[in-house]
């Protein structure tokens, strides 16, 4: 995937995506990675106060890889 991410709510679409791709349920991603199923569902539905350490963690585990992108260039 290349896309730009804009929002909370596009973020939790491309981990639902790629969990289910991957064959995952909810439950499954929270036991990999160490979280709540209803943190993967918060995620998922694109609550903005998912904690970033967690969210990294589970793109992480999906082998999602996260960049940031300057827009301003010297």
């Amino acid at each position: 995937m290349d896309n730009q991410i804009p929002t909370a709510q596009e973020l939790g679409h491309v981990v639902r995506d790629v969990r289910k791709e991957q064959g995952l349920t909810q439950e499954d991603l929270a036991g990999m990675t160490g979280v709540g199923r209803r943190f993967v569902s918060d995620l998922e539905q694109g609550k903005e106060t998912a904690q970033l350490g967690k969210v990294l963690l589970v793109l992480g585990v999906l082998g999602i890889a996260l960049y940031a992108l300057s827009k301003w260039k010297k």
